[in-house]
């Protein structure tokens, strides 16, 4: 890096957040700083200032990031695209074994036995939807099923 632009950067790095806006509006076509945070406004300058000298991204690697972008990162892109992309949730909390298991408890001398299904769990011959709802049929109070079954 040219020696003249270092020391210039490497100077805000530790100017005051006015001084910081100032540059960060002479760089930015007198657009107002958007953040009150001392390492992003440096960092943001500092990426402008080499950007000036040595030109920004070539189109080709723009182009590149932004279909990058759009293919692998729902999440971020979502506001961008809501109706493209729906983010599906896992039908199954990945804390429970997988169906078949058969989850015992020892509460009050007594063993309590699960199975786990597909969608939900049987005990004594009915099935719960959930694990605090078989809690709460062998105590009589509410309990969190997770911490019930130590899951």
């Amino acid at each position: 890096m040219n020696e003249p632009i270092l020391s210039q950067i490497m100077t805000l790095k530790n100017a005051p957040i006015s001084e910081l806006k100032q540059k960060y509006s002479e760089l930015f076509a007198g657009k107002k700083a958007s953040s009150d945070n001392r390492t992003y406004l440096w960092q943001k300058i500092a990426y402008r200032i080499q950007e000036l000298e040595y030109g920004g991204l070539p189109e080709e690697a723009q182009n590149k990031v932004k279909k990058l972008a759009q293919e692998y990162d729902p999440i971020n892109n979502k506001a961008l695209r809501p109706n493209v992309i729906k983010i599906q949730r896992l039908s199954r909390d990945q804390r429970l074994p997988i169906p078949g298991t058969v989850i015992t408890k020892e509460y009050k001398g007594i063993a309590v036995e699960v199975k786990v299904l597909d969608k939900g769990f049987e005990y004594n011959g009915k099935t719960y939807k959930s694990l605090t709802a078989i809690a709460k049929e062998v105590t009589g109070c509410h309990w969190n099923g997770y911490l019930f079954f130590s899951l």
